[in-house]
């Protein structure tokens, strides 16, 4: 499919990139959502009447007593009072207002372009793809929060980890119909070798990781650099009869599964770097300008990302730290999204 032959608008050409910097915002408002403890915090899930918060004492007090039958509160938070629990049902009421706003920033243009006929049949169907798979992001996102409302204090890690996916996904579609819109491809003989690929697969998983780390708070559990707790391999996965039961599921009082989740995302960093490295080698000299510019950048946010991990683990205490974490986050996303600009600026004619 190629979209050379179509002439955009620069109107619309902003409002691919302002679609794109949304998506970013909602993960990152998510991010902030789980880390100060927020997302329990509305019960329902009301579409359009969820749109207006409470506005008066009684309406206050109405959401804090349905707060109050969650495990959540009995189980954590049953200190609270009104006062603490304003501040995380703001995160939560404004993660869920994001993708309103998200819609009808949307949405409202997308169907104006098609009345108009100012987007054509490819860019309709692209961005069809976003809006199915960031209305299931929403959908996920309710799954997750009742996994948190019945028994347990929190949500569940994987159904976290398929919310976080879904949200990668929707983006990955927007980066794919952005770098199309403005026509990337190479203008160098240098052409993408079957090693990006495989790294943009390896930086999937990762990310795959990284919401289960997030949803199993395995980061707690080993606050130390470069060992975990003194050790290269945890304690708890060198026994071998912990192998042999492997029990990925009970996290909350088996250490076996954060410790395992920690110890493959860590390894997957210094991968991560290693593979960065040898695509800045091999590539710097060789390659457009624009290239090179998400090359750089690339190498910039690898590199930034490993120290931010770094300082998130080191400063735990008790919890992850709000600032680091929220940045580790952030990093990790703008790369992953800059690796796939990457990998589209080496397109050529034939595969654009």
């Amino acid at each position: 499919m190629t979209t050379q032959k179509y002439k955009y608008t620069k109107t619309i050409r902003i409002w691919l990139i302002l679609g794109l910097v949304m998506l970013i915002g909602q993960v990152v408002l998510g991010g902030i959502t789980r880390l100060t403890g927020s997302g329990l915090s509305i019960t329902r899930w009301d579409i359009v009447s969820g749109t207006i918060p409470p506005l008066n004492p009684t309406q206050w007090q109405e959401a804090f007593e349905l707060y109050k039958e969650t495990p959540q509160y009995h189980k954590i938070n049953s200190h609270f009072d009104l006062t603490d629990f304003k501040f995380i049902f703001f995160w939560e009421y404004f993660h869920r207002l994001w993708v309103r706003i998200l819609g009808f920033v949307f949405l409202i243009p997308f169907i104006i372009f098609i009345i108009r006929k100012q987007i054509n049949a490819y860019l309709i169907k692209r961005l069809l793809l976003v809006v199915l798979f960031t209305a299931l992001t929403a959908s996920a996102g309710w799954i997750m929060v009742k996994s948190g409302l019945v028994n347990r204090p929190w949500v569940n890690a994987y159904k976290l980890t398929l919310h976080f996916m879904l949200a990668l996904v929707s983006t990955t579609f927007m980066v794919k119909t952005i770098a199309d819109v403005y026509n990337y491809k190479s203008t160098s003989e240098k052409k993408s070798s079957i090693i990006l690929p495989i790294f943009i697969a390896i930086t999937f998983i990762q990310m795959i990781f990284a919401g289960l780390m997030a949803g199993m708070k395995a980061g707690l559990y080993y606050p130390s650099w470069p060992d975990m707790n003194g050790y290269f391999l945890p304690e708890v996965m060198q026994s071998l009869e912990n192998w042999k039961w492997i029990n990925l599921t009970n996290y909350d009082t088996f250490t076996f599964a954060p410790a395992l989740i920690q110890f493959i995302h860590r390894l997957l960093a210094y991968v991560l770097v290693i593979f960065t490295l040898y695509l800045f080698v091999i590539y710097r000299k060789s390659v457009s300008k624009l290239s090179k510019f998400w090359l750089n950048f690339i190498s910039f946010l690898i590199l930034g990302q490993l120290l931010l991990g770094i300082l998130t683990v080191l400063n735990i205490n008790p919890g992850i730290p709000l600032s680091y974490g929220v940045l580790h986050q952030l990093v990790g996303l703008l790369f992953y999204i800059s690796l796939f600009f990457f990998y589209f600026s080496l397109r050529t004619n034939k595969n654009v």
